[in-house]
């Protein structure tokens, strides 16, 4: 008989605290394999959620974006000897906007049981907090990092976003945060909706979302924050 591949969705920031349900956290605490964006902060996560093994004997396979596409199926072997695996993302959910959906698929292809546990999402939880349509949305990662081409990128987003009232999420390097606040404001119309959300369910968590003519001027520093960017012009 075959593993199920565990989804655990890890914390969005070192101070967050109790970020599974006790009855998610109780499905991994058995684990013993795991397949990791990063072992070390993965071994703080999971030591921090009270898994069983000593976490000195858990064994951990990489998957990042450095990872060659022909080798993450060898990933998926504790599953096929039986064991249960566990796949977790530096931070949010695992194959959200992070490394890990090729091996979920794979999985699905072999017919193996992929089970998806309850956590926090950045993404979602910054589009709760916005105020924008939820009911039709789009996530585009990364925008471009020259500033012509991402302003171009920008305006069709725009465009993209009135015409079909859809809301447009996407996110930055953090130390360019700021700079790219500064060219939404630049570059929006004045009645567009422009929302942030940094440090998600952290302390230091902060959310604006105004029209953009109405943004303060005393805008937030985003430096260096992770944040989550929404634009919703409908």
């Amino acid at each position: 008989m075959s593993g199920t591949l565990f989804l655990i969705p890890a914390p969005l920031g070192d101070e967050s605290i109790a970020w599974l349900p006790e009855t998610e956290r109780a499905k991994v605490l058995h684990l013993t394999r795991f397949v990791v964006e990063a072992e070390k902060t993965a071994r703080k996560h999971l030591k921090a959620l009270g898994v069983s093994a000593p976490i000195r004997e858990l064994a951990m396979s990489t998957l990042n974006e450095h990872t060659p596409a022909a080798d993450v199926a060898a990933l998926l072997q504790p599953l096929l000897d039986g064991h249960d695996l566990g796949l977790i993302s530096e931070a949010g959910c695992p194959a959200v906007a992070d490394p890990g959906a090729q091996l979920v698929a794979l999985a699905h292809e072999r017919g193996l049981r992929v089970e998806p546990l309850i956590g926090p999402s950045s993404i979602l939880l910054a589009l709760m907090a916005s105020g924008a349509n939820g009911q039709c949305f789009a996530f585009h990662g990364y925008l471009p990092v020259d500033a012509a081409d991402k302003a171009k990128i920008v305006k069709e987003l725009e465009l993209r976003s009135r015409q079909r009232n859809e809301t447009q999420v996407f996110i930055e390097t953090p130390y360019r945060n700021n700079a790219l606040l500064q060219q939404l404001r630049d570059t929006l119309s004045p009645a567009t909706r422009l929302a942030v959300a940094c440090d998600l369910t952290l302390p230091s968590q902060t959310i604006v979302s105004r029209r953009v003519k109405d943004w303060p001027k005393d805008a937030p520093d985003l430096h260096k924050r992770p944040a989550i960017f929404i634009i919703h012009a409908a």
